[in-house]
């Protein structure tokens, strides 16, 4: 299966609390719902339904396992029992099992190796949804085979990114891309298959 990141960012490159103001306020971050803000978008909305069809799972941190439990689980929305049916893989190396959501698994350990053996093994993609620490440590190994990034064109200067300092150099290839109504780019990259960027030694 692919192992595949799916997220908001703004062009300064920030993943941290898009879709409500309570959602990380981590670190003072005041910014919280910046993306919710702008409105409905209709292309969005389709990028990411087709994404996260019936048959995909998740792979997510601790962090973002918890508060998105927390807060769907309290919405009468469709995608509570898209969520609570789907195949969730947890990596954590302080949650215990039995885990509170249905249909949860718990990646304890060598994270990196257990990724890895679930990456070899048939089935739908999984998608990893904010959890910026997993990214920064299977990004390295090549364990991330896509990001579909919905890339917001608001800058906020403060705030989490995506590929924050001492992500390691890396060259994309662009899937797809789509310009939407509301300025809004949902853009599909892959990481080149030559691997991690080396910089020249003089």
């Amino acid at each position: 299966m692919r192992i595949v990141v799916i997220n908001h960012v703004t062009l300064d490159g920030v993943m941290q609390g898009p879709g409500r103001s309570d959602e990380d306020t981590r670190d003072g971050f005041p910014h919280g719902g910046w993306a919710a803000e702008r409105g409905g978008d209709d292309d969005v909305t389709r990028a990411w339904g087709r994404r996260l069809a019936a048959g995909s799972g998740y792979l997510l941190g601790r962090r973002t396992y918890q508060d998105v439990l927390a807060h769907w689980n309290t919405q009468d929305s469709p995608f509570r029992d898209a969520l609570n049916n789907a195949p969730k893989y947890v990596v954590s190396n302080t949650l215990a099992e039995p885990l509170p959501w249905p249909n949860s698994t718990l990646l304890s350990g060598d994270i990196p190796a257990a990724v890895a053996e679930l990456r070899k093994t048939p089935g739908n993609d999984l998608h990893i949804m904010g959890s910026g620490a997993l990214i920064r440590t299977l990004a390295p190994l090549g364990l991330i085979d896509e990001y579909l990034l919905c890339i917001h064109p608001l800058v906020l200067g403060v705030g989490r990114r995506l590929f924050a300092d001492g992500f390691v150099p890396t060259t994309f290839d662009v899937a797809d891309t789509i310009s939407t109504a509301t300025g809004v780019i949902i853009a599909g990259y892959r990481p080149h298959p030559r691997g991690p960027v080396r910089a020249e030694r003089g």
